[in-house]
Order: C-alpha cells, then structure tokens, then sequence
C-alpha cells in the first residue's frame, strides 16, 4: 500500500466519517485522511479558494465520496473533476447507501473509479486496493 496517498472524504453525516475512517484503519491504511462535511468544502480545497487545508501540488489523493451532501452534491462534484483535466487523475470512489442501478450507472458514466455502498468493510478496502492496482499508486 502507497502511504504517501491523502484520503479525501466528502461526507456530511460525523457518525458515517468516523466510520469510514475506522474501516480504513481496520483495512491497514494509516494514511492521513482529511473530511469534508460538505461538496464546497472539498471545492475550495481542491481549488485553493477554501477558508481551511488546500492541495498541495504533487501529492496523491484518493476520493471517497458520499453523493447526497449539502451545498454541492457528489455527482456534481464527480462532474467537475472528472470534467477538469487539473483533477481528472484524482481517483474517485463513490461510497453511498444507494444500490440503485440508475445511479450506478451515472457515476460510472461520470468517470467514478469505484461505487461501494454502504455499510462499509471489505467493499470499500477492495475498492481502494483496486484503485491502487489500476493506476500510479501501485507502491
């Protein structure tokens, strides 16, 4: 595993972060992993126009991303990213408690590298792993 990589993760809902953080340290990650508890949050931080952290140039990210969050929504925020060739590279992993095919299907047409639904566990840890086999984070 690549520790060097930041784990970013989009979700408004502190009971559900703090799950996916436990489950990523149980998974054996001690990556450093920064919340956004909303869609313009991780905008600013990604732009570098946001109050608090923003990115730093030539480190990695991986994006674990709730769709339903407040201000900015996780398909729009797919949209941007995906669309925005500064950012296309970050690796995104929709994780939601939807299992709807249609919704399926737009993240995977938006360019989602991963779809895990919730609860997570070994859904999420084979996403990441597939993440990491699939592109320049292979360690």
């Amino acid at each position: 595993m690549n520790d060097a990589v930041v784990f970013l993760v989009a979700e408004d809902d502190s009971g559900h972060f703090a799950l996916t953080k436990r489950c990523l340290h149980r998974g054996g990650f001690a990556n450093e992993i920064l919340w956004f508890a909303d869609g313009e949050e991780l905008l600013g931080f990604l732009s570098g126009d946001g109050a608090g952290d923003v990115r730093q140039v030539g480190t990695d990210y991986v994006l674990l991303l709730d769709i339903c969050m407040p201000k900015v929504d996780g398909l729009e925020i797919l949209e941007r990213l995906k669309g925005d060739c500064e950012h296309a590279d970050i690796p995104v992993i929709v994780v939601t408690t939807s299992d709807a095919p249609a919704n399926i299907m737009r993240c995977r047409k938006l360019g989602c590298d991963g779809y895990v639904t919730k609860p997570l566990g070994e859904n999420l840890i084979e996403a990441i792993m597939s993440v990491f086999s699939n592109s320049r984070y292979i360690a």
